[in-house]
Order: C-alpha cells, then sequence, then structure tokens
C-alpha cells in the first residue's frame, strides 16, 4: 500500500514523524515523503532530528508570501508528484494551507485522503485564520478521519461527518514520549546557561496570523508588566521567524531585563522548556496538548480554542490578548500557590502514544477492505 504523506510546518514535522517512523517499519506500506516547506528552516529542524528524509521537497517559502500564492504553488507541485506516485492514499495533518491544499489536489485526482488530527473546531471561521476553514474543508475531502479525542469525533459528527471516523488519540504524544528523557541537557547554549532553580520561569510563544498587530502589543505589554511587578520571574521567548512576528516582539522586548528573546528551539529543548518552567503563554495549539501531557499550567493567548480538552479539565485558562486579562491570569498563577499546583498534574488528555499504532492498523484495515495492494509485516 502506498502512502502519501504531505506536510510543510513545523508543527506538522513533529506529529506527523513518529507516524512515518512507524509506516517504515511494516512491509505493508511503502511510505512516500513529500514536504511543502512552507515553514523551511523551523522545518527542517525536526526533520534533522527525526532523520527524516523527503522524496519530495517543493521548497515552497518565500518572502512575504500570500495564502494564495502557496494555494497555487503546492496544487501545481503536487499534481505532479500524485499523478507519477499514484498512492494509494494521501495523508495530510491538522489545519495548515498545505494540508488543506493537498487534500484539495488528490480529490482532484480521486485519491483518497486521510486527515490525522481530524475534527478539530474553534467554530469561529477567522479565529484561528486560516486554521479552522483548513480543517473544516479537510474533512470535507477525507475519507478516512483520524481524530485524536472523543470531542473530535462529535464535532464531525454535528457536521454529518460519522463514516470512517476514529479516535485514536494524538500524534503529539507518541513523538513526547519519544524525544523526552530524563537527565536531558539542552542543545542551545543559551538554554544550558539558564538556572531554572532560581526563580520561576515563563515561557512565552506567539505567532498566529490573528494576533499578529495590534494584539501581539498588547501581549508584549503584559509580559513586560508581569517581569516588573513580580522580580523573581524571568522569561524565555523563543521568537517565530515570521518577519511580521519578530519586528513587533524585538520592538516592544528586546533588552527588558529578565526577558530572554532567542531563535526558535529544537523539539527536544523545547519539550524540556516546557517542563521545567513555572507556566506557558501561548497561542500555540500544539503545546497547549504537550504542556498538558508534561504538566505545565498554560495561559492560553487567543479568546478560544480548539482544543477545549485542556481548559474543561483545568489545566489551561484562556486570556485572549487583552494586556489586562493576561496580565491577570499569569498573575493568579504567580500568586495562587494551591491553584498552579492543581494545574500542574499532567493528565492524558489527547492520547496514550499509541496514536500512530492505531493509525497504521486502521490503514491496513482499509487496505484489505479496498483489496488494495497488501501483505503481511514480518513477525
Amino acid at each position: 500500500m502506498k502512502v502519501l504523506s504531505v506536510f510543510g510546518t513545523r508543527p506538522e514535522a513533529i506529529k506527523m514523524a513518529p507516524l512515518l517512523k512507524k509506516l517504515e517499519e511494516i512491509d505493508a506500506f511503502k511510505s512516500v515523503v513529500c514536504v511543502t516547506a512552507q515553514h523551511r528552516q523551523m522545518l527542517d529542524q525536526v526533520l534533522r532530528r527525526f532523520h527524516i528524509q523527503p522524496d519530495y521537497d517543493l521548497n515552497l517559502m518565500r518572502t512575504g508570501q500570500t495564502l494564495p500564492v502557496i494555494t497555487t504553488h503546492i496544487v501545481n507541485g503536487l499534481t505532479d508528484i500524485i499523478g507519477k506516485e499514484k498512492p494509494h492514499i494521501v495523508l495530510v495533518h491538522g489545519d495548515t494551507t498545505t494540508s488543506m491544499v493537498a487534500a484539495l489536489t488528490a480529490f482532484y485526482q480521486r485519491v483518497p485522503v486521510g486527515h490525522v488530527e481530524a475534527g478539530l473546531r474553534s467554530f469561529h471561521r477567522y479565529s484561528p485564520f486560516p486554521e479552522e476553514i483548513n480543517r473544516t474543508l479537510t474533512s470535507r475531502l477525507a475519507t478516512l478521519h483520524f481524530a485524536p479525542t472523543e470531542t473530535n469525533r462529535e464535532n464531525l459528527k454535528r457536521e454529518g461527518i460519522t463514516e470512517n471516523v476514529f479516535v485514536v488519540g494524538n500524534t503529539v504524544i507518541d513523538a513526547l514520549a519519544r524525544m523526552t528523557r530524563s537527565g536531558f541537557t539542552f542543545r542551545d547554549k543559551h538554554l544550558r546557561a539558564l538556572d531554572f532553580e532560581q526563580g520561576r520561569w515563563i515561557l512565552v510563544t506567539a505567532h498566529r496570523r490573528e494576533n499578529i498587530g495590534e494584539p501581539l502589543e498588547r501581549i508584549c505589554r503584559a509580559v513586560r508588566r508581569i517581569v516588573s511587578t513580580y522580580p523573581d520571574v524571568q522569561v524565555v521567548f523563543p521568537v517565530h521567524l515570521n518577519p511580521a512576528v519578530r519586528e513587533k516582539i524585538f520592538a516592544s522586548l528586546e533588552g527588558c531585563e529578565r526577558i530572554l528573546l532567542m531563535e526558535p528551539v529544537e523539539v527536544e529543548d523545547m519539550y524540556s522548556l516546557i517542563k521545567r518552567v513555572h507556566m506557558v503563554l501561548t497561542d500555540s495549539g500544539g503545546i497547549q496538548e504537550e504542556a498538558s501531557a508534561l504538566g505545565t499550567p498554560v495561559v492560553i493567548l487567543r479568546s478560544r480554542t480548539e482544543r477545549p480538552e485542556a481548559v474543561e479539565a483545568g489545566k489551561a485558562i484562556l486570556a485572549g490578548s487583552d494586556e489586562e486579562k493576561v496580565f491577570a491570569e499569569a498573575s493568579y498563577l504567580l500568586e495562587n500557590e494551591a491553584a498552579h499546583a492543581r494545574m500542574s498534574e499532567p493528565i492524558p488528555l489527547y492520547g496514550d502514544g499509541m496514536a500512530s499504532d492505531r493509525i497504521a492498523d486502521i490503514l491496513l484495515s482499509y487496505a484489505r477492505e479496498k483489496g488494495l495492494p497488501y501483505k503481511k509485516a514480518r513477525p
């Protein structure tokens, strides 16, 4: 069974890597990998770490690229690849423009699509933008839906999608299981130099399109207030490579005492960082999942989330991008030890680290059901 996996960003690569490794282990699969490089440098970090060598690289990242340009390049490049490889199924992940366009391109050539991390919804078309519409359209195009949680399955059911929906857990937990270990030493020299036993550390990340501009300025003002109000607090802020993000963050926070601005960190460093800090302030979706598994409280820098499980379980707080709200929620966790302790217990909200195994089993069953080329794996 020939499986073509298509992804283009760092988060997709992290979450697809365990599944790609699983497919490589099973003789019944011929795994073909195409990256679009929607994020070039940050994607390459993950490919190196997981020892993934793509068969195809569209290398489409350009300075100032727009969504229409990304869309056009993916359709043109992937059409030729699908035509050449003739895969039995195309796997896409999550909610990126790469995923939606790859699913559409596969549909145009009547190739079934498997959607990994299916069924996440914020129920607001512009938040996050363009991710909410990307994942909704991908669900309409997909044949197999690999949902991380029961909530995701119910979301699909509300939209009339009930066939071939499988609750498998999130592959990000598979990646965590592979990448976290005790006694880990940071690879990044700046992180190695930090003393996490001194004071309380906060990890901050922000990059969402809807936060670029004034919302990001408000977030930065809140971070400055937190540090100035609590003398024992220090901040580490890996800054996304998007020029619009970097301009705002460096203009607001560069040179501020006890705030370390640094380049994006590799996946193992990020997992260890999440585990060591007092709390995380983020607009990232993946970090919400990772932090809940690692037992680190999260203040979500968005007004809504497509991952409500952590909020409902009391492991994350929605704060949006309002300066007062972000400052208030961070202060609550800094001043209320009991609340912080309650939020710091790791719980398996998003899976048990076996999602890739389940997806591989479902793909094998699908191959048998459809009479696709299939052979048993080696004993």
